[in-house]
């Protein structure tokens, strides 16, 4: 994806198990980079296609494209101990950063979180991940901070 294709207008849907190669492509890029959130290394297109499986219907990924190429993706991961919540990630590829597109796709995720009637969303980030600490502030996330994780937790409502 250039610089030119950012330009482009994005649009947003769930993935499905037709997507896992250009899903572990963006996260092959974004665990190369400091403080990588959630991943601790690349993954397959066949464990991608395992855990959108595992999703179901109660949890999903979603995708940012440009110009039919994926730009990005949220997850949203139930939390089995706690049935009113989900887990929620997002992760961009670095040209289509600082755009408005990754705050989009969150909301895109946050909406399908609040159809199936899910309460609260939780997530995690690396110490120090201050564009990360940034972004969820753009979207309402409230974060208190414990060491030697940041966790931030958004009530839906």
């Amino acid at each position: 994806m250039s610089s030119a294709d950012v330009q482009a207008e994005p649009t947003y849907r769930q993935a499905n198990v037709n997507d896992a190669e250009a899903i572990a492509a963006v996260i092959g890029t974004v665990v190369k980079e400091p403080n990588p959130v959630a991943f601790d290394g690349p993954m397959t297109p066949d464990q991608v296609r395992v855990w959108l499986t595992r999703l179901g219907g109660e949890g999903g990924v979603f995708l940012a494209t440009i110009d039919g190429r994926v730009a990005g993706f949220a997850a949203l991961d139930y939390n089995t101990f706690e049935p009113d919540t989900v887990v929620l990630g997002v992760w961009m590829l670095p040209e289509a950063r600082r755009r408005g597109i990754g705050t989009a796709l969150a909301e895109y995720a946050l909406g399908f979180a609040r159809d199936k009637g899910y309460k609260r969303i939780r997530g995690r980030l690396p110490q120090d991940n201050q564009v990360a600490l940034s972004f969820l502030s753009s979207i309402g996330a409230l974060v208190p901070i414990y060491n030697p994780e940041a966790r931030f937790e958004l009530p839906l409502v």
